[in-house]
C-alpha cells in the first residue's frame, strides 16, 4: 500500500458530519481525501481535496469514483455494494469490506448473523408479509423494524396490541421481543488488517423518545466492571467473527436482569463515539483511519469524564439555521461545540454536538443539562 501519510488517495462515500470529522483527523496525517455525496451543500464539501456530486446508490457513479482512489471507506451504509465488490476484485482496498456492508444493510441478515454466531440478542422473527405479521409467534408488545433503509429512528414501529397492526410496515421487516431494559449502552471496537483489536470504554446513552435518536451520552460508564468487561468481549467477538477492517459500533441493551443483548451494528464512526474527540487519548475517527491504513491502533483510555449532547433542530423550525444560546454555552469551561456546517435546519435534524469534559462527573452532567436547555437551533 502507498504511504498513508503522503501519496495515498482516500475516498469517502458520504459527505455528512461523520465524513467531515474523519477529514479533520485525516488532515493531521496529510491524507488526500476525495468525497462522493449527492448533496452539493454536504458538510464535507469545503474540507476535502475533491468533492464529487453523485448518487451513492448508483453502480456506475460509485464504481467510477472508486477507480480514482487507492482506498475506499464509508460514513453511511446506504451505498451500492455491487460496485464495491467489483472494485475490491480489481484491487481497490474497500474497508469495511463490501460483504460486511451488505450484511449491515439488512437487519434481518444482521439478526441471523447474531444467531449463527451465538451473539446474545432479543428473540426475533423475520417477516415477509402482513399476514405473517398477524401469525407471529412473538407476543405483544413487540418492535417492528424495516429490514432495509431504517436509520436515526426511522423504520421502527412499536406494536402494542392487535389494533396497531393496521399501521404496521408492509415491507420486508423483522419483529423482536420488546426488551424491558435498564440501560442502552454501546461499545466501539476497531480491528486492523493485521488482526489487532481494541475497544473504547463502554458508554451509556439516553434517547430522545420522540425520534429515537441518541440525545445524551456519558463516558466512562459507572456500571459494574463485570458488565463493562462482558460488553467489551461481545464487541470483540463480533469484530473477530466478521473479520472487519475498520471501526464497528455495537449498540446494546442491558436488561433488568443484568443481561446484555446486542441491538444493532454500524461499521463506521458512530454518534455514540463523538465524545472520544476530547474525552479519550485517541478519537474514534483517528482509530478508524489507523485501522483501515493497517497502522497500530491507538490508546482508547478515557482522559476525563465526558458527556456528549446532540444538537438537534428544534420542532417547528425549518430554514436557515440560527444557534440560539451558543454564547452562553461557550462561556462554560470544558465545553466543546462542534457544528456540522448544515445551512438549513429542520425538526430533529442533527446539526451538531457538544462535548462536556470535567474531572467531577456530577459537574459534567450538570453542565450537559445546561447545554441541553440553552443551545437551540431555530430559524
Amino acid at each position: 500500500m502507498k504511504a498513508f501519510y503522503g501519496d495515498l488517495k482516500l475516498g469517502i462515500l458520504g459527505g455528512g458530519q461523520l465524513g467531515r470529522m474523519l477529514i479533520q483527523q485525516a488532515i493531521n496525517y496529510n491524507v488526500t481525501v476525495k468525497v462522493l455525496d449527492p448533496d452539493r451543500e454536504a458538510p464535507c464539501r469545503k474540507l476535502c481535496d475533491e468533492f464529487v456530486i453523485g448518487s451513492l446508490g448508483d453502480y456506475e457513479t460509485v464504481y467510477n469514483f472508486g477507480k480514482k482512489v487507492d482506498l475506499l471507506t464509508i460514513e453511511i451504509e446506504k451505498v451500492n455494494v455491487d460496485a464495491l465488490e467489483q472494485l475490491e476484485k480489481e484491487g481497490v482496498l474497500v474497508y469495511p469490506q463490501p460483504r460486511i456492508i451488505r450484511l449491515i444493510q439488512d437487519k434481518g441478515l444482521q439478526k441471523q448473523f447474531f444467531k449463527e454466531n451465538n451473539i446474545p440478542t432479543a428473540e426475533f422473527q423475520v417477516i415477509s408479509s402482513p399476514q405473517q405479521l398477524k401469525e407471529s409467534h412473538i407476543p405483544f408488545p413487540y418492535i417492528q423494524k424495516l429490514r432495509r433503509d431504517g436509520y436515526d429512528g426511522r423504520g421502527v414501529y412499536k406494536v402494542i396490541d392487535e389494533s396497531y397492526l393496521a399501521k404496521a410496515f408492509t415491507e420486508p421487516s423483522l419483529i423482536e421481543r420488546l426488551i424491558d431494559f435498564e440501560k442502552e449502552i454501546g461499545v466501539i471496537v476497531a480491528r486492523n488488517e493485521s488482526g489487532e483489536v481494541k475497544t473504547f470504554p463502554l458508554v451509556e446513552m439516553e434517547f430522545n423518545p420522540d425520534v429515537n435518536l441518541v440525545e445524551f451520552l456519558i463516558s466512562p460508564s459507572t456500571l459494574p466492571f463485570e458488565v463493562q468487561q462482558d460488553a467489551a468481549q461481545i464487541a470483540i467477538k463480533i469484530a473477530q467473527d466478521l473479520k472487519i477492517v475498520g471501526l464497528l459500533a455495537v449498540e446494546m441493551f442491558l436488561d433488568k436482569h443484568g443481561k446484555i443483548l446486542v441491538n444493532e451494528l454500524a461499521p463506521r464512526p458512530h454518534n455514540s463515539g463523538h465524545q472520544s474527540i476530547e474525552g479519550n487519548v485517541v478519537s474514534q475517527f483517528e482509530q478508524h483511519l489507523r485501522a483501515i491504513f493497517n497502522q497500530p491502533l491507538g490508546d482508547t483510555a478515557c482522559l476525563n469524564n465526558a458527556i456528549m449532547v446532540n444538537v438537534l433542530g428544534e420542532a417547528g423550525y425549518e430554514g436557515p439555521a440560527v444557534y440560539e444560546g451558543i454564547e452562553k454555552v461557550l462561556k462554560c469551561p470544558g465545553v466543546y461545540v462542534h457544528l456540522y456546517g448544515k445551512a438549513l435546519t429542520k425538526p430533529f435534524r442533527k446539526m451538531g454536538h457538544v462535548t462536556i469534559v470535567d474531572v467531577d462527573r456530577e459537574k459534567a452532567i450538570e453542565k450537559a443539562r445546561f447545554v441541553q436547555q440553552t443551545l437551540k437551533v431555530i430559524s
